[in-house]
């Protein structure tokens, strides 16, 4: 299995982080979702999830941080469209991004637990896209943490796919 995220001069377009315009934009922090074409997943996938994190928040606040987690994708797509994470367009489970943790607090559910976009600090910085192959639905419901997707996947993913994306200072 593959994926590709586009990419622009080796970044990811500003229109997905942080020098996107107010109209795609929630509470001033970017919130449309890019596109992410798959290839070759297994004849038998049932659902996908989706998870963008970023490792080099690790100097910045102490942690990983967690940008977009999505869980039961129907296992027949091709590509997750634009702004899927907002639309509506593809029905999927929503999990907590890191906005939702205790250091930010944030209890808005439509960035909270949607895609939040790139805002590197301190530099550029490198952010983890990985789509993963299931064979059932998994048992979430909307404002789970990644540590929850990461148990219900045990023992159910058939493939996955990962491309590092980079997001502009």
């Amino acid at each position: 299995m593959q994926i590709k995220v586009p990419v622009e001069n080796g970044y990811l377009p500003d229109k997905f982080g942080k020098y996107a315009p107010a109209e795609y934009r929630i509470d001033d922090g970017p919130t449309r979702s890019f596109p992410i074409e798959i290839q070759d997943a297994p004849a038998d996938t049932k659902t996908f999830a989706v998870t963008m994190i970023d490792h080099d928040a690790i100097p910045v606040g102490g942690f990983t941080w967690i940008h977009w987690v999505a869980a039961n994708l129907p296992g027949n797509l091709t590509t997750i469209p634009e702004n899927a994470s907002q639309s509506g367009e593809v029905p999927m489970t929503f999990g907590n991004n890191s906005t939702a943790g205790h250091m930010v607090n944030n209890q808005n559910p439509l960035t909270a637990q949607r895609y939040s976009g790139p805002l590197p600090p301190d530099k550029d910085h490198r952010y983890t896209v990985t789509v993963y192959a299931l064979d059932s639905k998994l048992p979430l419901q909307d404002g789970f943490w990644l540590n929850e997707l990461h148990d219900a996947m045990a023992g159910h993913v058939l493939a996955q796919a990962t491309q590092i994306v980079l997001g502009r200072v």
